[in-house]
């Protein structure tokens, strides 16, 4: 079963864009339309955000907008719903981002059951322990043609990364610090020397860098030491603030350019 996030990899190793939302932000009904422009414009994949109550790991601009989103009433059911016939419009891989509490409850295999369904490419759970993931999530994936994206930190040994190497594929999400989500002006040397040391590995999986991404600086710097990134926080306020879906992305993709 070919996965289109190795599709896209095996095409373009460098310069990847991928572009975070929260389902169901700043409408209820906004998801298609977000992900096809996202892909008009220039994307190279689209991670989709699922709402939830307590996202330990996410800054306030993605936790006002997961709030809006379940005020108005998004559920996880819901978003597969309106994620039926999307492979109709566009062909970018999408992966499901959220916490575990949402998967669980749904049942994990009924939810790699539905991605794979509606098309979804690849998963990341932050929350989701490693020991859990190869007892449970890692067949299962396997199974329904997903790829189970992990995270790493500053914080991550060397060991435990070339654990998480072996035993995943799609990419590595590294994240930039150990704060939460939210957008910075550039990355201070430590963070930069922390790219080095792993673009130093030589890892079998590529890697994308978020957190923190908003503008050229960032973006490039991401760009020179990974092979892409990822944009989520700046999306979202964008969102929240132009007149369109459209104007957003237009905004965006204006502002990583410089």
């Amino acid at each position: 079963m070919t996965n289109r996030i190795d599709t896209l990899f095996a095409a373009k190793r460098q310069g990847i864009l991928s572009v975070y939302f929260t389902a169901g932000y700043p409408q209820p009904d906004d998801t298609v339309g977000i992900i096809r422009e996202l892909a008009a414009q220039g994307a190279d994949m689209a991670e989709v955000g699922i709402p939830f109550s307590d996202p330990m790991a996410d800054g306030p601009v993605i936790q006002q907008s997961g709030a809006a989103s379940l005020k108005s009433g998004m559920t996880l059911r819901k978003l597969f719903s309106q994620l039926e016939g999307i492979r109709r419009h566009v062909s970018l891989p999408l992966i499901m981002m959220g916490y575990l509490n949402p998967v669980m409850q749904l049942g994990v295999e009924e939810f790699c059951r539905r991605c794979s369904e509606v098309g979804v490419d690849g998963v990341i759970i932050p929350d989701l322990p490693f020991g859990d993931y190869m007892e449970r999530f890692k067949a299962l994936g396997d199974r329904y043609g997903l790829r189970f994206i992990m995270l790493i930190t500053p914080e991550t040994s060397d060991e435990r990364i070339r654990l998480i190497d072996r035993n995943t594929s799609g990419f590595i999400y590294m994240v930039s610090t150990a704060s939460t989500t939210g957008a910075k002006d550039r990355f201070d040397e430590k963070t930069l020397a922390y790219f080095r040391r792993i673009d130093g590995m030589t890892l079998r999986n590529p890697r994308l860098i978020g957190f923190g991404i908003s503008n050229k600086a960032t973006l490039d710097a991401a760009f020179a030491n990974a092979n892409g990134a990822i944009i989520g926080s700046e999306f979202i306020r964008l969102l929240g603030a132009e007149q369109s879906i459209a104007d957003a992305v237009a905004k965006l993709m204006k502002a990583i350019k410089g």
